[in-house]
């Protein structure tokens, strides 16, 4: 019995929906106050993730509320939790 056996696809859309949005809240925590006042630039940022979550995890949450595309819902938040990666780890 394998994973994806125990657990259904809106269950594995929500925890994926779940994980984007604490790393998104958890940015806040990060990214504030700014380091040694540079002028608002920090908010920069703070715009292109939240456009991240908006745009890939609340239409995979809206997804997972109403029970429909959960295949979608979870390839939809993955890619999001891949464009956070790419973007938190570029130099």
């Amino acid at each position: 019995m394998t994973l994806f056996d125990r657990l259904s696809f809106r269950t594995i859309a929500a925890l994926v929906a779940a994980a984007g949005t604490v790393f998104w809240i958890y940015t806040f925590h990060v990214l504030y106050p700014p380091p040694g006042g540079d002028g608002g630039f920090h908010l920069i940022a703070v715009l292109l993730l939240s456009a991240i979550f908006g745009i890939f995890f609340l239409p995979a949450w809206f997804l997972v509320a109403i029970g429909r595309l959960p295949k979608l819902a979870t390839a939809w938040g993955l890619c999001g939790l891949i464009t956070f990666a790419v973007i938190w780890l570029a130099p």
